[in-house]
């Protein structure tokens, strides 16, 4: 049994042609004649494409049943990401086009929520915030406050984020991984 186009919003994961994608963006079409239409930008969440799709009812499309998982982020060998599932503790491996968007913020016992259709792994959902060590960058001056600007800063999973000029080198900061912007120093 299929949904209806109005009832399509976005972060929503639907199959569409066999495959479950995540709903990027959604725009509601409805003519004065004729039937109404979704257009929708989806990603693909095994192989991570973005397409553009119009949507109609007569569309078989269909919410996806996700099942969401504890993992554990292991370690990583040339481009596969091993991970640990925290209640069979089984290992699974995913490559890394599956998740190139997220590999940078992955650091080793990291803790994370992996997303399964029909029982494999398709993908991660990242939490929202991270702390993270600052490995590299420039070194701050007496006098730099908030205010006064950012420089680039290397993180311990090798992410470039902008901070403010007082951070420096062996200093722990909050990131949020989805704006891929500093919060706080810890």
């Amino acid at each position: 049994m299929g949904i209806s186009v109005g009832s399509i919003r976005p972060s929503m994961v639907i199959i569409y042609d066999d495959k479950p994608y995540t709903v990027l963006e959604c725009n509601h079409v409805k003519l004065a004649r004729g039937p109404a239409f979704c257009k929708v930008k989806v990603k693909d969440l095994k192989s991570a494409q973005i397409l553009d799709v119009t949507l109609r009812d007569s569309d078989n499309v269909r919410e996806a049943e996700i099942e969401e998982r504890k993992l554990q982020y292991q370690y990583k060998d040339s481009s596969k990401y091993h991970f640990m599932d925290l209640e069979t503790y089984e290992e699974l491996v995913c490559d890394k086009s599956a998740i190139e968007d997220k590999a940078m913020w992955l650091k080793e016992n990291m803790e994370i929520t992996g997303l399964f259709y029909n029982n494999e792994f398709v993908n991660l959902k990242m939490p929202v915030t991270v702390v993270y060590k600052v490995v590299k960058t420039e070194p701050g001056f007496k006098g730099d406050s908030v205010k006064s600007g950012t420089k680039p800063a290397e993180i311990e999973t090798g992410a470039i984020v902008q901070v403010p000029l007082f951070i420096s080198e062996g200093d722990l900061i909050k990131v949020d991984i989805q704006d891929k912007q500093y919060l706080s120093r810890v």
